[in-house]
């Protein structure tokens, strides 16, 4: 555990700590406008961390990413304006709470219960992420290929829409990783005899346009509706918690953070997907039934703790084995392969400093929401009221000064915008993105992975027992996810139609 301790020394060095306090500030400012969740934060945020380490990306992008999650919820609970799809189970019960007068105490347990989902998922990251990182050291090309092709078919089930319409979508994200030189044969693939297209499609000027763009363009059409969101503000109330509200929270928000966690190991299983999973076991179970959807406060512990343990499990297999579970994940594997670092078993040998820095990190950044976040309540809600006419202009800003970043390149900028464009159409008839974004990260590794086990051959291929059941297992999850999605979407498809 020497590494860990290390690590706790290395993160409370000064410029890692303003990090990871800029990150969670940065990312509950995006959180609390509806619309910008964890997603587009991260993609908007993420080519401004060029000048950051290794270390640093990670520490940044994951309080960016926490801080987000947790923003949703503060507007949730005092406006009724979930920042994001997760939220909806906090504000379902959050809100007649707030109501009540009651705004305060629930909003503390919501943090606490937050802070809960990520100490257990951390000490799973912790303890079960080196075993896993030893076990796939005995990975060869078609074991990562297998997790790979695992990780797209959970990820195009569970994309939105059909499973048809998320498989189409991982193939079109395949489709354009193959742009450009192959680099095994230096060829030209898909080029049509363009020179901008030789270094292929940059990733950054693509997510940002499919996250960012997308968002402006969807918060503008939709710009009267939001303006006049959330009038009417809730009091707060005492801040303290009384002893009944926390002995009613404690197991709800425990049992979420299990749930979560076991969830978030899993590629395709959204924080927004575990908190209504978290939300319905809590409605069946509760030890307070009738007071759903009147105001429980087991409702909001276990749907808190549930997705930020979601958000914090996804960095198992992330740092573990390299197969990011979701699109902000993948975003992040972006930025880690722009600096140079390829998550897989290596994270903890030859990174093993920059695992432990992180890890500690991550614990100081639940730490520091838990602080910042109490006093800064009522700041949120002022700007979550804001009118989306202007903050546009500055999410627009921020999408073309990040697509310029990486490349000073004016064709990144045109791409950004096609792909923003595009997402909003996609947005529209309900294609789903993520499946995209994690084809188009995974593509060029899929590649290589591919070529790989069919050099070696179909002997080598059989041979291989656990490939052989992960690629199994990966047909019968999309079976599966044909057949139960409806009931697993369902709930979130409603949290989106307008009241």
């Amino acid at each position: 555990m020497d590494w860990i301790v290390q690590g706790f020394a290395s993160a409370l060095g000064w410029e890692n700590l303003l990090v990871a306090v800029v990150g969670c500030f940065i990312g509950t400012l995006v959180g609390v406008l509806p619309g910008l969740g964890p997603t587009a934060s991260v993609a908007l945020l993420f080519p401004f961390t060029a000048m950051l380490t290794s270390s640093q990306v990670l520490i940044g992008l994951g309080g960016i990413y926490y801080g987000a999650m947790f923003g949703g919820a503060i507007t949730a609970i005092l406006l009724n304006i979930p920042g994001e799809v997760a939220a909806v189970p906090t504000a379902i019960e959050g809100y007649p709470l707030a109501r009540q007068g009651r705004g305060g105490q629930t909003m503390v347990i919501c943090m606490l219960s937050s802070f809960t989902g990520g100490l257990v998922a951390m000490v799973c990251l912790t303890f079960f992420a080196p075993l896993l990182a030893d076990l796939a050291l005995k990975f060869g090309p078609f074991e990562y290929l297998a997790l790979m092709l695992f990780s797209l078919s959970c990820a195009a089930g569970l994309g939105g829409g059909s499973v048809a319409k998320g498989l189409a979508s991982a193939f079109i994200g395949l489709m354009i990783a193959t742009v450009g030189v192959d680099m095994n044969s230096s060829t030209y693939r898909l080029t049509f005899g363009s020179n901008l297209l030789l270094q292929g499609f940059d990733i950054v000027a693509i997510v940002v346009g499919l996250f960012g763009i997308t968002e402006v363009l969807n918060g503008l059409s939709g710009a009267e509706t939001l303006d006049t969101l959330g009038t009417g503000r809730k009091k707060f109330g005492s801040f303290l918690p009384n002893r009944k509200e926390l002995s009613l929270a404690a197991p709800a928000a425990g049992a979420g953070a299990i749930v979560g966690t076991s969830l978030g190991i899993l590629p395709g299983i959204t924080p927004s997907v575990s908190a209504f999973i978290s939300y319905s076991l809590a409605k069946r179970f509760g030890k307070e039934k009738e007071k759903f959807g009147k105001g429980a406060i087991e409702g909001c512990a276990c749907a808190e703790a549930s997705n930020n343990a979601t958000a914090m499990a996804g960095f198992i297999p992330l740092m573990a084995l390299g197969i990011p579970t979701g699109p902000v994940l993948a975003i992040v594997l972006a930025a880690l392969i722009i600096q140079g670092v390829v998550p897989g078993p290596l994270m903890f040998t030859v990174y093993k400093d920059l695992s432990g820095t992180v890890i500690a990190a991550f614990f100081i950044s639940n730490i520091i929401l838990l602080i910042l976040n109490i006093p800064l309540s009522g700041i949120w809600v002022r700007i979550a009221n804001l009118p989306y006419r202007w903050l546009a202009p500055i999410i627009l800003f921020l999408c073309i000064l990040g697509s310029l970043v990486i490349r000073n390149s004016l064709f990144d900028l045109w791409t950004m915008m096609a792909f923003g464009i595009l997402g909003f159409l996609a947005r529209k008839v309900d294609f789903p993105i993520p499946p995209l974004v994690l084809g188009l990260i995974l593509g060029n590794r899929l590649e290589t992975y591919f070529r790989q086990t069919a050099v070696l051959g179909f002997d080598y291929i059989i041979s291989r027992p656990v490939a052989l059941a992960i690629v199994a297992l990966a047909m019968v999850m999309v079976v599966v996810f044909s057949r139960v999605k409806p009931k697993i979407t369902a709930p979130v498809a409603e949290s989106k139609e307008p009241a």
